[in-house]
């Protein structure tokens, strides 16, 4: 009988911690699931802005945050000093446009290549901001087309930008994707993941 209870409470104590660690892996997919998508609006919103248009050169490449120049750390810090760096990114000339948080509003800044500012992203915000959709309310459209052509990934989080664009976030192994939808549900691209950086100020 002793053994039997031995056994017993070996088998509850394996079934707990292994319950535990899926609820862990279950908040990290979801919190890093938040993340991504966050950043692919970001990115989206950076290089679709008029301001980038018109004074950027070529693609936009991803910089790392802790590469940029200290006149652009400066001016953010004294500018705005209780705002965050989410991304950074250059065009063909150098030119930089870094994402920042100021409670908890997304703004973008141009800078030359030398640091030295030029202005603030005009519509940067309305596109980067996400409202959270829930999964239940997404289009059909949506999650009958993740359902056809990624039939093994689960939808992890769901986000909506103020022109009625959909960032949707799903996990497919150990991979998280975003794909993007226009207002009317019908899909537009799968965006590639970006490293997740943060830099506080």
């Amino acid at each position: 009988m002793k053994n039997y209870w031995i056994a017993f409470l070996l088998l509850v104590g394996t079934c707990l911690l292994s319950c535990n660690r899926e609820d862990v892996t279950a908040s990290d997919s979801t919190e890093e699931a938040a993340e991504v998508l966050t950043l692919s609006a970001a990115r989206v919103a950076v290089a679709s802005d008029s301001v980038t248009k018109q004074n950027c050169k070529g693609k936009l490449t991803a910089v790392e945050i802790s590469a940029l120049p200290s006149a652009v750390t400066t001016y953010i810090q004294q500018t705005y000093p209780t705002s965050t760096i989410k991304l950074a990114s250059a065009d063909e000339k150098g030119n930089l446009i870094v994402g920042i948080i100021v409670d908890d509003q997304p703004k973008a800044l141009l800078f030359t290549a030398a640091g030295t500012f030029v202005q603030e992203l005009s519509h940067y915000q309305k596109k980067a901001k996400l409202t959270e959709v829930a999964l239940t309310d997404l289009p059909a459209t949506i999650t009958a087309y993740i359902t056809t052509n990624y039939s093994e990934a689960t939808i992890q989080k769901a986000g909506k930008n103020a022109d009625g664009v959909y960032f949707v976030a799903i996990k497919t192994g150990d991979s998280i994707k975003v794909l993007r939808f226009d207002a009317t549900g019908t899909f537009v691209e799968e965006l590639t993941k970006e490293a997740r950086s943060k830099k506080r100020h």
